[in-house]
């Protein structure tokens, strides 16, 4: 269960994908956080670059692998505006972070895609936990929901498709 704390990196998660999205990104934010709830890092996604390996988890996973001890990863938490990609949850795993929060589920994120007619991925949406199945995850919060579909719905309505009345 989240608390007032985790609900704060959660929000900040949100205002990442909001920059990520005013940027030109797909909006997802991440925050890295110690096991003494200091935030170590933070980032957004990246991907218009056309790297689409840009990924906040990633970048997370990256700095935590270069910058943290073993033990000091295992206790840390990742909070996310979105369930990690395969991609992301492998590099979590692989890195050895602890536990993942997360504002909205890629289950839920499938379900807005499709309903403003948006392709599916290439790479297909797993669960976390299908890809790291030892891992402690937390998530979908309950409360973000709504404002994270919003900002789907502006990325990709701003990019020509529909805009439905209800997603």
């Amino acid at each position: 269960m989240t608390n007032d704390d985790e609900l704060r990196h959660l929000c900040r998660c949100v205002e990442l994908a909001t920059e990520a999205l005013e940027a030109g990104d797909e909006p997802f934010g991440s925050v890295l956080v110690a096991a003494d709830g200091t935030v170590l890092a933070e980032d957004r996604n990246r991907v218009a670059c056309g790297d689409r390996t840009r990924h906040p988890e990633f970048e997370l996973a990256r700095w935590a692998a270069t910058n943290m001890t073993p033990d000091e990863r295992a206790a840390a938490t990742v909070f996310t505006s979105g369930e990690h990609c395969p991609m992301c949850a492998a590099a979590h795993g692989w890195v050895g972070l602890g536990r993942i929060v997360f504002a909205s589920s890629s289950e839920q994120l499938s379900a807005w895609l499709a309903e403003l007619g948006v392709p599916p991925a290439s790479v297909r949406a797993l669960p976390i936990r299908e890809v790291v199945p030892d891992l402690v995850v937390e998530g979908p919060i309950p409360g973000f929901a709504e404002q994270i579909c919003d900002l789907h719905r502006r990325f990709y309505g701003a990019r020509g498709f529909p805009k439905p009345a209800t997603v």
